[in-house]
Parts: C-alpha cells; structure tokens; sequence
C-alpha cells in the first residue's frame, strides 16, 4: 500500500521489490506452508480492539491445532484468553495477521486476513495474503506445548505505565513481536488494508527502555518491504508483545510509534514507541 511503497522508494527497494514481489506474495497458502502450520504450539496472532488499537498476542495447544484445511482457510482450535487484550475481539469479519514461527528452525510465515467464523472450540480464518520471511535474528529456542494446571489462577496486572517487573521483562528481552494496522482495517476489501504482526528479535537491548515509559526498537535491516514501518508511516498505533520463555509469563504493550533513523535499506532504524 502507499505507505510501504513510501519507504520502499527512500530506500531505494523498490525496484527489486517489484521483481520479486508477486513470487513471494500470495493470495494463498502453498503446500510447503499448509504443512508447516500444524507442526506448531504456538501462534502469534494480531488484531484490533473496538477502539481499534493494534494488540499482539500468542495462541497456544499441542501441534496440530492450527490446521489448513484448505489453500486459503487456516483454522485454530485456541481463543485468547479473558486477560488477554484481543478476548473478545475474533467475531467473523475482524482483519488479523498471523505469524507462524518456530524458532528452534529458524522458520517463520506471515499471513493475514480475515475472522471467518468462530466457535465454542476456535475459529478460522479466510486467508488473504501469505508469504514466508527470511529466519534473521530469530533466538533459536524449541517451544514445548505445556499445559497450565487446571488449578493454576493467572496473576494479571494492568497499568497505564511500565512497572518494575515490566522493565526487566523488556530489559532482558531478545525477541519481541509488534502487532500495526492499516488506517482502513475492518473498514477495507482490499488485502493490503489489513493487520499485520511481525517478530523482531536480537541480543537483550535491542528494546531498551528511555525516559519513564518511552522503548526504543533497534531495527536491523530486513527484506525490504517495509509491512511494518508502512502501516506505522500511515497509523502510528501499535501493539508489542513480550514471552518469557522460562516462566511462562507474558506482556502486552499498547503504544504509539515514530521512526526515527537512517533512511537507506542498509542503515539501522530506530523505532521510538510510547
């Protein structure tokens, strides 16, 4: 969309992108990747709350609940949780975006589309762009599905700032997914008008904390397409996700973003969130 092609033009991307695009990009689902999503304990999933707020969020069950029944149908037996930010949110019609990733082969695939149905068990999603992702800067990890005991209540916190178990979560962090939409997701039939949520990793402190509740994301150069920066060039809300893979613990981060940087595909971005 407009926005991506901005930023694909000051870097000088274009061009190659143009080329290359219509190989990697698609309106369905390849063999290669109907078979990858069912071998998953995890999905990260983005989406919009009704005052249209940007969240990412993790689903989760033995492999095997995320299945591809179809070319451009993904159904996943797991909603979010009551404390999680998107509960409530997957009704029919409502824009996601999808990565699948398993860190531990340095695999990962985006898609995004929309909330086909929803039951008691899970919901689908009707497929409408798909394409895989280089594996830079993925931590390799094996993600175990693990269940919580039945008698295990979750400790959920909110708050309108950055506390100190928040800080040191974001502090030690080294793999971090941020959730961005189009202005016109929910409200748009075109596939680019959509919600896509994208993984960012590195060595702890490439998000660090500045001020009292200001993070800023070193972002290392990538394939080019700019999905992320040119949903924010256009609507700077978002929604960053942090996993802490020893205990379990998660956190959601509503916040509003600003690049700021280099401009060149090769230079490093910097990526102001409050």
């Amino acid at each position: 969309h407009e926005g991506e092609r901005q930023l694909q033009a000051q870097a000088a991307t274009a061009e190659r992108l143009a080329e290359v695009g219509p190989r990697i990009l698609r309106d369905h689902l390849p063999q290669q990747h109907r078979e990858f999503y069912p071998l998953l304990p995890a999905l990260i999933v983005g989406g919009l709350d009704a005052q249209a707020q940007p969240w990412a969020s993790v689903l989760a069950g033995a492999p095997g609940f995320v299945r591809a029944p179809t070319d451009r149908l993904l159904t996943i037996a797991a909603q979010p949780l009551p404390h999680d930010a998107l509960h409530g949110t997957l009704q029919p019609g409502a824009p996601l975006g999808l990565l699948g990733i398993q860190p531990h082969t340095v695999r990962r695939n985006r898609a995004n589309g929309q909330a086909a149905w929803r039951d008691e068990r899970g919901f689908g999603i009707a497929v409408a762009q798909t394409f895989g992702n280089c594996p830079k800067y993925i931590a390799r990890r094996e993600w175990l599905h693990q269940p919580v005991p039945r008698d295990v209540t979750p400790q959920v916190r909110r708050a309108a700032g950055l506390d100190a178990a928040m800080r040191a979560m974001i502090e030690q962090a080294d793999t971090a997914f941020i959730a961005t939409a189009h202005p016109l997701a929910g409200l748009s039939a075109q596939p680019a008008h959509g919600v896509d949520v994208s993984h960012r990793g590195g060595p702890p402190g490439f998000l660090r904390i500045e001020g009292n509740d200001t993070l800023m994301l070193e972002d290392y150069p990538g394939n080019g397409f700019f999905n992320t920066f040119g949903n924010l060039a256009l609507n700077p809300r978002c929604g960053l996700l942090l996993l802490d893979f020893d205990r379990g613990a998660w956190l959601q981060l509503a916040a509003r973003a600003r690049l700021d940087g280099p401009g060149t595909h090769g230079g490093m971005r910097r990526l102001v969130l409050q």
